[in-house]
């Protein structure tokens, strides 16, 4: 079923595209989220009236997406995660909490549904995760994930301080219990 687009829609097209789809995808999906419309005569003739303000649409859209790009192109932001033994995240990193990042770290706001991760990131590191801004204009940001370096020192020092307050006092009790019998 040939329909017209009336917004983007990934990996189909854009705004004003005459694709063809399922016509059960069209019936059930496009058409009743107001995604797109049947490619009809009418609908074709008006398209054609609209051409030229969906063409400026296009233009304001793809210099958003550039200026998008260079704002973060080669940019890092981190993610501050508990982080476990041997660098293994609580949990894992979604795009959710990179876009948060960008918003705070940067300033730039991203969609969630633009970060593309591929798998989820369980553990700390470095990660080059890329943002998909409009069609083929992506742009490539380096996460840093985990807690910062001074703070994993603090709690690995921590965390020896405690594994030997509790190593010494297992000891005693344990000599206690030994002699204790031997008493009687």
């Amino acid at each position: 079923m040939k329909v017209v687009l009336l917004d983007e829609i990934k990996g189909k097209g854009g705004e004003g595209d005459v694709i063809d789809v399922a016509q059960g995808y069209a019936e059930n999906y496009l058409i009743p989220k107001k995604l797109a419309v049947a490619a009809t005569k009418g609908n074709l003739k008006q398209l054609e009236q609209r051409r030229r303000n969906i063409a400026k649409r296009e233009e304001v859209r793809i210099s958003n997406a550039n200026t998008m790009q260079e704002a973060l192109s080669g940019k890092s932001v981190s993610v501050d995660v508990k982080v476990g033994e041997e660098g293994v995240l609580f949990g894992s990193v979604t795009a959710q909490m990179i876009a948060d990042a960008i918003k705070a770290q940067l300033g730039v706001e991203v969609d969630r549904k633009r970060v593309e991760l591929g798998r989820p990131i369980k553990l700390a590191g470095v990660y080059p995760v890329e943002i998909s801004l409009y069609r083929e204009i992506r742009a490539e940001v380096t996460v840093l994930v985990g807690a910062p370096e001074k703070d994993q020192d603090e709690e690995a020092s921590e965390e020896a301080e405690a594994s030997e307050e509790a190593t010494d006092m297992p000891a005693e009790a344990a000599t206690e219990e030994v002699e204790a019998p031997a008493a009687e």
